[in-house]
């Protein structure tokens, strides 16, 4: 018996070897019927056009793109991975629709190629350098309409991919579409620069995904794309292509001086940050494509699909609340596919991102006597990358306003226009200031291109040196970072002892300290402290140039502007009452005057001395700036409203001003 077992047992591999070598034929098993790859072809046309489903409407339906056509349009993607008319997809645990297509659609991405500043912008760069004029559309449609543009470059071999070939191109007008992102193969991610993107072209009727084990039959069928899993969709570098952008450099005359200019390096920022892979690992995708913990069904029509998790939203806010505004009131003119309300999730996203996740904010008053108060502001950058970051035009400024206790403004800095001007910032540029005690002086954080004569220009091309970048950097940020090339520090703020340094002066802090000094002018009492920090993305001094001449593309952009909202956005805020002396307090036994408590649940206070002083006088101001007390007493009594109170206690050597809180 063991003898046959031992037999049978050696045999079974054998036979299993030699069926495995035999040729077989394994005739392919769809996984759809014919009937059922019918009606799904028509239900997912039905799906497109947001009709109901009926007889009359069941004509027709998408067969698989053709092969020719590298990118299917987004809309081809939506069929499946947009609004579930059945509420089982794309929906979180709480009921919140989250489907890829109506978040893509109406973001930046998706109206790269639509966008009208951009469209203008680049006939603005062509009337100045007319004889540029077919490589400056080839790189900017690179990132701007890239499905376009590289169908033309990688199936028809053109040279050049222009405006007008852009404008009667379903996949140009597309902008940033689904496949630009899913095919570009794993390799050579973060290399990439100026518009160039890596698809194989072997290969390139993929879709890679964050999950490991997709569900390959409906797209394979029906789109003629298959999904797979891709690691690299998680990683930064596949922003790099286009979020670093390296021009080069033409003198006044047009002609090449061998330089360049870096117009953009968002992705090298992140590199020169605590962020990067080497570090904390935070990927442009964590911030810009939020994850859910809810598991989501990630395609309609297939109620039978396991949940995945997590799950990205395609939200991809960024920061330019003005142009998604301008392009919602004129969606019909520049035929966004979009709707109004897609538009105020995309705008609502774009908000929380610019005012959580940008900058914070904090006072710290220093001297508050003599003739002059000593107030620090202090901006903490919270973002993977400079702020702001992108495209040139866009800047951010402080306004700092400080009132007496009668309202009257005894200082503004930073104050703006009704056309959202800054009257106050030179000519030229502003520089950056470590101190501020004119109103006339304003902090703006921004990048500054200059010409080879060293002016200000907005003409990309001739860009030939930042005359000024001290945008607020990331936390992390060195000057000895292989990156630092790309993504220097320029102007007045290399010497600035309090940006990027902490306390030790060490570099790394992504932060910046505004000394304001405040004239008192003899003023005795409180002070209202007012800081606001405002983002901007298409300020009127950038558009200037551009308006003073003439194309359709411009004019168009013109009237688009003038009727929009081009208020500046509120990224920060932060307010603080102190009180303020001419009388400078001297002593060494001052500082150990105390109040108790500091936190009074009756209202009742006391004033401890030290030996040597002597009592003159209490005043106590309630935060609104009113007097509440003003007596010699060692023993207060606040009024029965709960809040902040200043104690301005006055002796024989001088005087304090203590803070304390009355309970409720």
């Amino acid at each position: 018996m063991t003898s046959k077992t031992t037999i049978f047992a050696l045999i079974i591999p054998v036979v299993l070897t030699v069926l495995a070598i035999l040729p077989y034929e394994r005739p392919h098993q769809p996984f759809h019927s014919a009937a059922e790859l019918e009606f799904l072809r028509q239900h997912k046309h039905l799906l497109n056009a947001r009709r109901p489903l009926s007889p009359e409407n069941l004509a027709g339906g998408h067969l698989p793109i053709d092969s020719n056509i590298l990118f299917p349009t987004a809309k081809t993607c939506g069929g499946c991975h947009g609004f579930d008319p059945l509420g089982f997809a794309l929906i979180t645990t709480a009921g919140k629709d989250v489907n890829m297509y109506d978040d893509w659609r109406s973001s930046m991405m998706a109206n790269a190629a639509r966008d009208p500043f951009w469209r203008a912008k680049v006939t603005h760069e062509i009337l100045v350098n007319p004889a540029h004029s077919l490589q400056l559309q080839d790189k900017c449609t690179s990132c701007h309409a890239p499905a376009g543009h590289y169908q033309a470059k990688l199936k028809r071999h053109q040279q050049y991919y222009t405006l007008a070939e852009m404008y009667g191109d379903s996949l140009g007008l597309d902008g940033v579409t689904c496949q630009i992102c899913h095919a570009q193969a794993p390799d050579r991610l973060g290399d990439l620069h100026s518009g160039e993107l890596n698809f194989d072209t072997n290969f390139i009727r993929v879709a890679y995904g964050p999950f490991e084990v997709p569900f390959e039959p409906p797209m394979r069928d029906f789109v003629g794309i298959t999904p797979l899993y891709g690691e690299h969709m998680a990683d930064a570098g596949l922003c790099a292509g286009c979020h670093t952008l390296i021009t080069g450099t033409v003198d006044l005359a047009g002609a090449p001086t061998g330089g360049t200019f870096v117009e953009q390096a968002t992705y090298h920022e992140w590199l020169n940050s605590r962020y990067d892979e080497a570090h904390d690992n935070v990927t442009c995708q964590n911030c810009h494509m939020p994850k859910l913990l809810d598991e989501i069904i990630i395609s309609a029509n297939y109620q039978f699909l396991a949940p995945q998790f997590p799950f990205d939203l395609h939200e991809l806010a960024g920061a330019n609340v003005t142009m998604l505004k301008l392009m919602k009131a004129n969606r019909d003119k520049l035929e966004i596919p979009a709707e109004a309300e897609h538009f105020d999730s995309t705008i609502a996203a774009t908000l929380r991102m610019l005012q959580e996740k940008s900058v914070d904010m904090q006072l710290e008053a220093r001297v508050l006597n003599g003739d002059t108060a000593y107030i620090d502001l202090v901006l903490v950058n919270k973002a993977g990358h400079k702020f702001p970051s992108g495209y040139p035009a866009r800047r951010a400024w402080v306004e700092f306003e400080v009132k007496n206790a009668l309202g009257e403004t005894v200082f503004h800095s930073g104050r703006y226009d009704p056309d959202f001007s800054l009257p106050d910032e030179d000519v030229n540029f502003e520089p950056h200031h470590n101190m501020i005690n004119r109103t006339d002086q304003v902090q703006i954080y921004e990048l500054v291109p200059g010409d080879v004569t060293g002016t200000f220009t907005n003409v990309l091309e001739r860009g030939d040196k930042a005359l000024k970048d001290n945008r607020l950097v990331p936390q992390g940020f060195s000057v000895l970072d292989p990156v630092y090339d790309t993504t220097q520090i320029a102007g007045s703020a290399l010497v600035d002892p309090d940006f990027n340094r902490n306390a030790m002066g060490e570099e790394g802090s992504g932060s910046d300290v505004v000394h304001f000094h405040i004239p008192i002018n003899g003023y005795s009492g409180l002070f209202t402290v007012h800081a606001q920090l405002w983002y901007q993305s298409l300020p009127p001094k950038w558009m200037a140039p551009m308006f003073a001449v003439s194309t359709p593309e411009i004019d168009s952009f013109r009237v688009m502007f003038e009727a929009a909202d081009r208020s500046p956005v509120l990224v920060a805020s932060v307010k603080d009452v102190v009180v303020v002396s001419p009388v400078s307090a001297q002593g060494k036994l001052l500082p150990e005057i105390q109040v108790r408590p500091t936190l009074s649940a009756d209202g009742t206070i006391w004033v401890d001395l030290p030996d040597g002083l002597v009592l003159q006088n209490v005043r106590i101001w309630n935060s609104a700036g009113q007097r509440v007390w003003n007596r010699a007493s060692t023993k207060l009594q606040l009024p029965g409203q709960s809040g902040v109170y200043f104690i301005e206690i006055q002796t024989n050597r001088g005087r304090v001003v203590r803070r304390v809180v009355r309970g409720g």
